[in-house]
Parts: C-alpha cells; structure tokens; sequence
C-alpha cells in the first residue's frame, strides 16, 4: 500500500544532561512531522511527534525524561470529541515499542502474515490503526526506549516498582494531557503485558488523585493484577492454554483435533472448573483411581502422557510443558506465543533453552524501530534505544490493580473495560485471563462493561495478519460504544 510523507519538522529542545562520551539525555524536546495513512479505504492525515517530557520530583526538578510518540489526526475540527488512547507496553522494563509499530498505530515493521521476521527491515503502512477514530501516544517508560533517569545514582525506588511506577506515570499523563488541552477529550488507556498492570493501576490514581476521568482502558495480554490464584487454581488454570496448544500443533488424538478450537475449549474450561479444581482442592489425599482418571483426561486434553501427567501430581508445570509437547520431535515451543517452535542443545531436561517467540520478535522489531524513528519521525539521538531496559530490582508488593480497576470502575459509569487474549499465549493464558475478569466483579454488577476476545495467536496476537484486523477492529468498536452520546449523564 502507498504510504506518502510531507515532512514539516520543527526541533525544540529546553534542556538537556550530558552523559559523557558526547551522548546526552533530552530533558524536553520535540519534533514534527506529516503523513498519510489509508485506513478502511479512507485517506486519514496525520501529525507525528517524537519527542522527550520531563518526570519531576516533589521540590519541581526533573529527575527523568520520557521519550513518547504521539500521533494526531489533522483534518478533525472539534477535538474535544475526538478520543485520546493512551498506550503502554510491559516487562517491566520494556519499551512501549511492540503495540507501536505492529498493532494500533498508523506504521507496520515488516514480518510476514503468521508475525515471522522478514527483510529488508523497516516499516509499511498499517491499513487497520485505529488512528481514524482516535489519536494515540506511545509512552516510554523511564529507562526503556530514550527515556532514563537524569541521574544515573538517583532513587531507583521512585521508578522500578508496581506503585512508584503507576505514580509517577499518571503525574506524567497529567503533564501530557494539560500541555496537549485534551482534558474534553474521551480517554482511553491500553497496556499489554506488564502494562495491564500499569494501566489498571493508572486509571485509579488518575480518577483519585488528579480527577482525570476515563472512558476505557484495554487489557492486552494481561497479568495476574494481583488476584490470588494460588493453590488448585495455579495447578489447574493453565489446562485450557495447553489444549489450545496441543491442538494447534496437531498433538491431540482425532476425536478432539478434527473440532475446531472453539467448539473445543468451553469443554476442556468446563472440565478445568467443574472436575480439575475441586480435585485438586484433595490434594494429596485424592483416591488413587480418581487420580488416574483424572490424569487420563488431562492427557487427553493436553497431549502429553498419563505418565509425565501422573508424575507431576496432574499439575505440570508451563516449562515443562514447553519442553516436552513436541520433545519426540526434537523440538520445543514458544512461551510467548506457542505456534513457534525451537531447537535446543539436547532433548533431555524440563525447560526449554530459550523463547523461539522472542527472539523471532526481537529479531525484527529493533532493527524497523530504529530505522522508523530516525528516517521517518526524524528523532536523532546517540542513546540506545532499549527495548527491554535496567529496572531491576521491581518491587512487587503491593499490587492490587485488579482491585484498583474494579474500584475505578465503580466510581466512574463511564468507565468499561476489554481483554484481550491469544489463545496460544503462555506467558499470560487466556484462561486465567478470563479468571481475572471473573474475580475483579465478585457483585457481578459489572458484567454489562466488561468484555473479553479471544483471538488465534499468542501473546501479540496482532502480529497475525488474521487476527491484526480483527483486534483493531474490536478496539475501534471498543472506544464508539464506550464514547457516551453527547449530553448522556454518568449516573446508575
């Protein structure tokens, strides 16, 4: 597809720390630039600017610059309609650069239709961003992409942590949409991976702290959210992923392999909710036949032997899972996104040598986006751009996001909710995904704003071509549905 770029650039830069070695960090900076996408068959024109806006500490001074990508329709007049979705990866510690230039935004790095990498690297026009129906801005973490830390020897705590890190965020997004005046706008967040986390976390201090009140948030990918799972349900969650996974790799016996996936799966949930859990409750007092029945069934579901099932108490473990569905092939399969498949140093062992889905990624997503924001956006900097960056240590304690969004929820009737799940996703499963989503309601009050899909791929399921139009699309009818008419009351 035809992608034509009149370039406007325009450089400001306020501040800047110098690193040493002639490198230095871009406290505050800007640069513009204009293009044309065609979306749905329809010319959409757009401004693109790249650039760096400072994190603060409490006595004013900037202690961070975050590097963002923001994305502007051009030709809409009445702005204080126009959705703003605000867009986070994961990781922690990862660059918001996956969701950027392979799903919603206006720019496609280069892999062929099943998300495998191809050259010449670089990007093509995406002919399903949801850029027609709303502006987006990319933000960058500190210490991934261009954003850092102005001192190298600053408190780390003030980043790297489930609460520090939805602080200091949602004071950044505050900064963003004042100096944007899009507080009139509808407002969306969406965070994958990690980002879940953050985003449901963010949409609560956002409500509660700067009065900033949204329309959606979207959950790509999702995390636990720090809803308990432990126990019988940590055992028991992951079966439906490792029947999804076995039936795409052809490893389930005839009966079930020649259904289709989704006639399969609510009976293997059913099987996992009904029988798998309230066994495992017993433990290790559950009655020797019934666990061996037990186990014939989760083999037959799964694709492994009774015996390995019946030797790891009928809970395997994913790494194990990994390693052994295909190990009488000699190979091994992706934990991110289980169609792909590796070869490892030997056949023996109970976990794989690496991801095969990551590397895959890796292999293409650096190399487009650092050729895209120099040559396109004309972002010029000597800093590496990270796409997984130093945060650790991350603390995790007290993560109660999960929470966090049903509370905001419940405070904000405009507030609705979309998941989003990769049926061959085993970092993030799409059963325990749904679990969520079942826990975070427990009044079930809810169910009318909240939603789940579930699409044929893994952990990025847009990096499918199938799949990349039809999560673009969700989302699209995501924000028109959850955009109230004009006028329309925010009241139970």
């Amino acid at each position: 597809m035809k992608k034509c770029f009149l370039f406007v650039v325009c450089l400001v830069t306020m501040t800047s720390i110098a690193l040493g070695q002639g490198r230095k960090i871009e406290v505050e900076s800007a640069v513009s630039s204009t293009h044309t996408v065609t979306i749905k068959g329809n010319r959409v024109p757009y401004r693109a600017t790249a650039g760096t806006q400072p994190v603060w500490d409490e006595a004013g001074e900037p202690i961070a610059s975050l590097f963002y990508t923001y994305y502007e329709r051009t030709d809409i007049s009445d702005m204080a309609n126009r959705p703003l979705v605000i867009s986070f990866n994961g990781g922690p510690g990862s660059a918001s650069i996956w969701m950027h230039i392979a799903y919603t935004g206006p720019v496609l790095l280069n892999m062929d239709d099943e998300g495998n990498p191809t050259q010449p690297y670089g990007t093509r026009a995406n002919p399903h961003s949801i850029l027609d129906v709303a502006d987006i801005v990319y933000v960058d973490p500190v210490n991934t992409g261009y954003s850092r830390m102005l001192d190298k020897d600053g408190d780390r705590k003030k980043f790297f942590g489930v609460n520090a890190d939805i602080e200091y965020l949602s004071d950044w997004v505050n900064t963003f949409v004042t100096r944007q005046n899009r507080w009139a706008s509808p407002k969306y967040l969406i965070g994958e991976s990690y980002g879940t986390t953050r985003v449901a976390g963010m949409v609560n201090q956002l409500q509660n702290s700067h009065w900033m009140y949204f329309n959606g948030v979207i959950l790509v990918s999702p995390t636990t959210l720090g809803i308990d799972r432990s126990g019988p349900v940590a055992a028991a969650n992951y079966l439906p992923y490792y029947a999804a996974t076995a039936w795409y790799h052809n490893a389930l016996d005839k009966s079930l392999q020649n259904r289709d996936l989704e006639d399969l799966l609510p009976e293997v949930e059913t099987f996992t909710i009904n029988e798998f859990i309230p066994a495992m409750v017993k433990g290790g007092f559950i009655e020797e036949d019934r666990k061996r029945e037990l186990a014939r069934q989760i083999s037959k579901y799964s694709g492994l032997s009774e015996k390995v099932i019946m030797e790891h108490n009928l809970a395997v473990p994913t790494n194990f899972f990994w390693k052994e569905l295909l190990r009488d092939q000699g190979l091994t399969i992706g934990r991110l996104d289980s169609r792909y498949r590796g070869i490892d140093k030997t056949g023996t062992g109970d976990r794989p040598d690496f991801d095969p889905a990551l590397t895959a990624w890796n292999h293409a997503f650096a190399p487009a986006m650092n050729h895209y924001v120099r040559n396109s956006l004309k972002f010029e900097t000597d800093l590496t751009y990270n796409l997984f960056g130093p945060v650790h240590p991350w603390d995790r304690s007290g993560d109660r996001t999960g929470d966090n969004l049903r509370q905001a929820m419940a405070q904000n009737p405009y507030l609705h909710v979309m998941i989003q799940s990769g049926y061959f996703d085993g970092g993030t499963d799409y059963f325990n995904a749904k679990y969520s989503m079942w826990q975070m309601d427990p009044s079930g009050k809810l169910q009318d704003r909240l939603d789940w899909k579930g699409y044929r791929s893994g952990h990025m399921m847009y990096l499918r071509a199938e799949d990349l139009a039809t999560s673009n699309e969700d989302i699209r009818q995501f924000i028109l549905k959850a955009t109230p008419a004009k006028g329309a009351p925010a009241r139970y």
